[in-house]
């Protein structure tokens, strides 16, 4: 794991170098200064030499400022590498998720995305920060501090020698039983996360049915359940940070006890005692930092393994994303035997699916609920990747395209009607980022949506609200069909996208569909037949099977399925 995070210190490898050689030379300097202490206190007090006093104070003095320069700057450095392994990560996170198809986004929920991006990294990052500096300062304080000690008194060095088999043992226990359990603790915030995203995204559902109660107590469990989850994880900190203490208080009693004794007896002079008990802090002062950084990276390691699952997921599309076809020749397209279930599912969404739709025609899809007619339009960008059989378009398998070059001339209106937070004119240039407000207006005529868009004072400056918020669903529907035109595609698929807007607005915009571009092929799915009467195919699915394919007449002489819907549909017109 250490090896593949490596690689994203890139651009800060600098301060990674310098964090452990400055942590270095302040642990030699920390490490002197208890050795000048105890010469002090041996040949300067007890002998009454004051100039000796005041000569190694000066010099205790001057290594102190060293050691804060080094651990200031050791610090400063650590947290630079470790706020940019974070950056690295978070931007290499983000770019592998915009990679991914609708396959890879629904295997991991969007709350759990979110919070790998934020907590998840934060986290790495910080460990990595202290890392940086404890992985070196401690060990190293630790061999240096116990060989000065040994040096000192070598019999009395066996107290603390003892001492540490039982603080490894506490150590290796937290680290065995911690991973688990902070794993299963980032599992709850992506569940709170979740909890949260779906309040917020349908709070004025939740508010028209006066549903508020309900979910402050379903948000209420799984907030209790995070902190029963935390504090699960906690307890072995909690636990083993009193048992260091302990022992190392235990150590520091016998120390006192036995260096006493062996002081009484003349076998050790009263600064070696003082220097001892100075270095003996040290050691345990450095195991206690280990268990601290060994506890952290219990924690740490539970986010990297979720963070390098994303990071380890492979696109469907990486032979696709960099070559392959770049030209789209026309709008035909062509189905041969394509079947498609979803990941993880036993079912297929789509069966024996063959079809031919030339170029610049209009066909219209028709079934049921559930009858996979979005299912099926996802297939032609590769939103999805067929599991069976093969698509072309204009001639060529949909495989044999660069993906920017597909998704540019197959444009597709989802049902979701998405508009991102700024002013209308950013929005459309999602489309095309070079368009002229000229071409933005076209567009927004073709969709019906200039004269709502054009009588407000600041026109196509007009401010967004994240989501679309300050426009009615009919409104975003026509924006979102003035966005994908202007990538002016060969092949335009609206996924149920005009739902709200009314029969004369919609067809005013097939009229203005067919002005703009003749040879654009356009596949509607559709509830109302009375909206697709007059395109030139309808095809019927049922189940993810074709049931039937032909114009309005022909469907309602053979079909029955077409009957049915239609007969239902003119019973609820004639009711209302």
């Amino acid at each position: 794991m250490l090896r593949k995070t490596a690689k994203y210190y890139k651009g800060f490898m600098l301060f990674v170098i310098l964090t452990p050689l400055l942590m270095i030379l302040e642990v030699i300097s920390d490490v002197i200064i208890p050795t000048l202490m105890g010469n002090t206190i041996n040949e300067g007090v007890l002998t009454g030499r004051i100039d000796l006093v005041y000569k190694n104070g000066i010099y205790m003095i001057i290594i102190a400022v060293l050691a804060f320069l080094f651990g200031g700057i050791s610090t400063y450095c650590g947290a630079k590498a470790g706020q940019g392994l974070g950056k690295n990560l978070r931007l290499a996170l983000f770019e592998k998720i915009q990679t991914f198809s609708f396959a890879s986004l629904d295997k991991f929920e969007v709350s759990s995305l979110i919070t790998r991006l934020t907590n998840d990294i934060e986290i790495v990052s910080n460990v990595a920060r202290m890392a940086l500096r404890i992985t070196i300062r401690a060990p190293f304080m630790f061999i240096s501090a116990t060989i000065m000690a040994i040096r000192i008194n070598t019999r009395l060095s066996m107290v603390f020698l003892i001492a540490l088999p039982v603080m490894m043992f506490g150590i290796m226990l937290t680290m065995k039983f911690g991973i688990p359990k902070f794993r299963k603790f980032q599992a709850k915030i992506d569940r709170i996360n979740a909890r949260t995203q779906e309040n917020l995204t349908g709070i004025r559902v939740v508010k028209a049915f006066c549903r508020e109660e309900f979910e402050k107590e379903k948000f209420a469990g799984q907030n209790q359940d995070l902190v029963k989850t935390a504090l699960d994880a906690l307890n072995l900190m909690i636990i083993i940070m009193p048992f260091m203490m302990l022992i190392m208080y235990a150590v520091i009693v016998a120390v006192l006890w036995f260096g006493g004794n062996f002081m009484l007896q003349g076998g050790m002079l009263a600064g070696d005692l003082f220097s001892f008990i100075l270095y003996v802090g040290q050691i345990l002062t450095s195991i206690m930092n280990i268990a601290m950084i060994l506890m952290n990276f219990s924690r740490a390691k539970a986010s990297l393994e979720r963070i390098f699952e994303v990071l380890e997921t492979e696109s469907e599309f990486v032979e696709s994303i960099k070559q392959g076809v770049s030209e789209v020749a026309n709008g035909e397209i062509n189905f041969n035997n394509v079947s498609f279930k979803y990941p993880g599912n036993q079912h297929f969404s789509l069966q024996n699916i063959n079809l031919n739709i030339p170029s610049g025609s209009t066909v219209a899809l028709i079934g049921s609920t559930g009858s996979a007619k979005s299912t099926l339009v996802h297939l032609i960008p590769r939103l999805y990747d067929v599991f069976e059989g093969e698509i072309s378009i204009g001639g060529v398998p949909i495989k044999d395209y660069r993906i920017a070059s597909l998704r540019d001339q197959v444009a597709i209106v989802l049902q979701e009607n998405t508009l991102f937070s700024g002013t209308i004119r950013s929005n459309m240039k999602w489309g095309n980022p070079q368009a002229s407000d000229q071409e933005i207006i076209r567009a927004l005529e073709i969709s019906q949506a200039a004269d709502f868009v054009l009588n407000r004072p600041e026109g196509l400056s007009a401010k967004v609200e994240r989501g679309g918020a300050n426009f009615s669903g009919g409104q975003k529907q026509r924006l979102c069909i003035a966005r994908t035109l202007l990538k002016n595609p060969k092949i335009m698929i609206f996924d149920d996208s005009t739902s709200a807007v009314d029969m004369s607005t919609e067809a005013k915009i097939r009229v203005e569909l067919n002005k703009f571009n003749p040879d654009l092929t356009k596949i509607i799915i559709a509830q109302r037949i009375s909206s697709i009467q007059n395109v030139d195919q309808i095809i019927v699915l049922d189940n993810g099977r074709i049931s039937g394919i032909g114009t309005h007449a022909e469907l309602l002489e053979d079909n029955r399925i077409y009957q049915e819907i239609y007969e239902s549909q003119q019973k609820g017109m004639a009711a209302g």
